[in-house]
Parts: C-alpha cells; structure tokens; sequence
C-alpha cells in the first residue's frame, strides 16, 4: 500500500484531498490456533463457556458429554444451534466448549455467545449477520445482590403493627 503525503494552504486544498484519498476497509484476520481451532469465551448471568470450533461433522461436546445429553431441554439445544442456523454452517464445525457457573438456561446462553464469537474469529465475513441478530452482544443482566436491611434484594420485611 503506497502513501501519498500532500501538503494543505488553505481549505481549498482541503476538500481536493479529500477525493484523492483513498480508504481501504479491511477485513480482520482469521484467528485460528496450530491445530485449526478458534476459541472464544462466551458469558451469560453467572455462566461462563470457553469454546473451541473446528471444521467437522458437526458435533457438540459440552463438558466431555454429548449435548443431548448435557442440555437435555430442546429449548437449550435450539438455542446453542442458533449462530450456525443463521450463517447457514449447520453441521460443519465441530464445537468442544466447557462452562462453569449459573444454571443451564445461563449456560446455554454462554456457550450461544462462545459460538457466535468463535464464527467470527474462524470467518470474518460472518460478523455482520451475528451482529445484527445480537449473538454478539454480552447479555449484561445478572442477579442483583441482597442489600442489608432487606429480605432479599428489593423486597422489605413483613410489617408487624404489634
């Protein structure tokens, strides 16, 4: 890529340079490790999901057990195979991922963003569609703490009149 240097006297130079220049968009490299994983950690409530994607039948390994039978509610499964229903990848990576934390609704969430992070990390070009669909988007509600003074973290005790 070859630099141009102008030099400016006044505005009228300004807006001339402005049509010579050039702008490049680039795309990021393929983030891909020496055995041909992506990996990327996904966070949703208190879960936290380390994930690893490579190319493959399409099977899902969930803290060494099957997904079927780790997630054992539909719901769950539906929503980890979300990202690659929507970038039409269905059934070509496989997806080793771990998670700590939270319960399973959390958990599935977690490893949904892990996927979808791990897809842009392996295919640049896919960060658009998972972007506008909010795959990408950290869900930042988590529980709020108990307050002291309090019954739990909003709800007062119960009045007693006498």
């Amino acid at each position: 890529m070859a630099q141009v240097t102008t030099t400016l006297s006044g505005l009228k130079d300004l807006t001339g340079a402005a049509t010579t220049a050039t702008v490049t968009e680039e795309l990021a490299a393929p983030k891909i490790d020496a055995q041909g994983r992506a990996y990327a950690t996904g966070k949703r409530k208190d879960a936290v999901a380390r994930v690893w994607i490579k190319p493959g039948s399409g099977k899902v390994t969930v803290n060494g057990r099957d997904q079927s039978v780790y997630f054992a509610r539909p719901v769950l499964r539906m929503m980890i195979a979300q990202p690659f229903g929507l970038t039409e990848r269905a059934e070509q990576f496989d997806v080793v991922a771990t998670v700590a934390g939270g319960g399973l609704s959390g958990q599935a969430g977690a490893v949904r963003h892990g996927i979808s992070k791990a897809l842009t990390y392996f295919e640049p070009t896919l960060r658009p569609p998972l972007k506008a669909a909010g795959f990408l988007t950290r869900d930042a509600r988590t529980v709020e703490r108990k307050k002291y003074g309090r019954a739990k973290a909003r709800r007062s005790f119960q009045f007693s009149k006498r």
